[in-house]
């Protein structure tokens, strides 16, 4: 599986966690920027990973900001990207789970290593269950589809 992960300055020290984290483990992952803490905007990084994840350059994607908010509101105005900000593991599984997140969020400034570890794993080893979630997902299609034309 590839894997797509950005941050901007204030996600930047746990985007590099999570990415050495995730290369230990195996997954196939490319790091869009920012590489520092120098100050950035974060639209320019959600971009990147959410036109990726779009245009199925990757399955997946990881952005970082100080809330994880504005990544998220960014990530999802990409036909076909279901970003999800996860605060916690419960949050990962259901995102996949319920909603087939194919972009999580997590803020910098708010989460720990620890506890990103711990959402990661959640994420990627939480399968979306399909059934009734399936017609709600494609609902969300839809809806993505009557705004892009």
């Amino acid at each position: 599986m590839k894997v797509l992960i950005g941050s901007d300055h204030a996600g930047y020290k746990l985007k590099v966690e999570v990415y050495n984290y995730l290369k230990e483990k195996g997954f196939e992952i490319e790091d869009m920027g920012t590489y520092s803490e120098e100050s950035c905007d974060y639209v320019d990084f959600a971009e990147k990973v959410a036109s990726g994840v779009s245009s199925g350059k990757a399955e997946r994607g990881i952005l970082i900001c100080g809330s994880g908010i504005g990544m998220s509101i960014v990530a999802n105005k990409f036909p076909g990207v279901r970003a999800a900000l996860c605060t916690s593991e419960y949050h990962a599984r259901k995102s996949r789970e319920d909603n087939n997140s194919n972009v999580l969020t997590m803020g910098g400034r708010v989460t720990t290593f620890e506890i990103a570890r711990l959402i990661v794993d959640a994420w990627f080893e939480t399968d979306f269950a399909g059934g009734r979630h399936q017609r709600r997902v494609d609902k969300i299609s839809r809806i993505e589809s009557n705004n892009f034309k």
